[in-house]
């Protein structure tokens, strides 16, 4: 069964120590950053199975992209029952695998696209025997040039941010809510997914469940501004 999630809101994950410091980015325009990377779907797996993690990366501007690289990793742990959120590594945990590598991150080389051009790809997920039962979330990172002007891009998912980095750039003084990808040092927000271990036959149920708790989509702002045209200043 694959469990395919885009879910939003700053839940269980937000109180994680800092994970990783963003590098400063030109921001895009918010409609066109989430239409880079899609169709993220992990599998669900008893320990001891394999699956993959599937992904699309499009490109939605006018002329070319080059260097595309997406990173998938495997950082935080949301066991059951207990319901109990720790970062990864655990003993365990599922590994990640590519052609020429395996671990708890994997790098997609993906070359160039063309103006609306889309790549299909995905990375394999194995577990072993031991494998904790729980949801496994996973954070994406994506990197690219444009061809016309040489500018380098990236997007990072919420799991990147410590809390107070992601509260400052998305709530404003009066508490509504707001995207500030300059604040982030990004260029856009990608989404995340998360591996649901459980070697019960009702572990999907439980585990959509605690996934709801685990798995960042990016933002709720990220979702929230679908319905509306991004800015090019990186605020909203």
């Amino acid at each position: 069964m694959t469990l395919v999630l885009g879910l939003s809101g700053l839940l269980a994950l937000t109180a994680l120590p800092a994970l990783a410091q963003a590098d400063a980015y030109p921001p895009l325009p918010v409609e066109l950053g989430r239409q880079l990377v899609g169709n993220l779907s992990a599998p669900s797996l008893a320990p001891g199975a394999s699956g993959s993690v599937g992904f699309t990366v499009a490109d939605p501007f006018a002329g070319a992209i080059q260097g595309i690289t997406l990173t998938l990793q495997v950082y935080a742990f949301n066991g059951f029952p207990g319901n109990a959120t720790s970062l990864v590594p655990v003993a365990g945990a599922p590994i990640l695998t590519t052609a020429t590598t395996s671990g708890p991150s994997a790098n997609v080389s993906v070359g160039s696209l063309v103006s609306g051009g889309v790549y299909h790809g995905s990375v394999g997920v194995t577990t072993s025997s031991s494998t904790p039962s729980g949801t496994y979330a996973v954070r994406t990172a994506l990197s690219f040039t444009s061809v016309a002007n040489s500018t380098a891009y990236r997007l990072e998912s919420r799991g990147w941010f410590d809390e107070a980095t992601w509260r400052a750039a998305t709530e404003l003084p009066n508490g509504s809510v707001t995207l500030n990808l300059s604040k982030l040092g990004v260029s856009g927000v990608s989404p995340e997914t998360a591996i649901l271990v459980s070697s019960a036959d009702w572990g999907w149920v439980l585990g959509g469940v605690l996934a709801a708790a685990v798995v960042l989509a990016g933002a709720a702002a990220w979702v929230y501004f679908r319905r509306g045209p991004g800015s090019t200043s990186g605020a909203r």
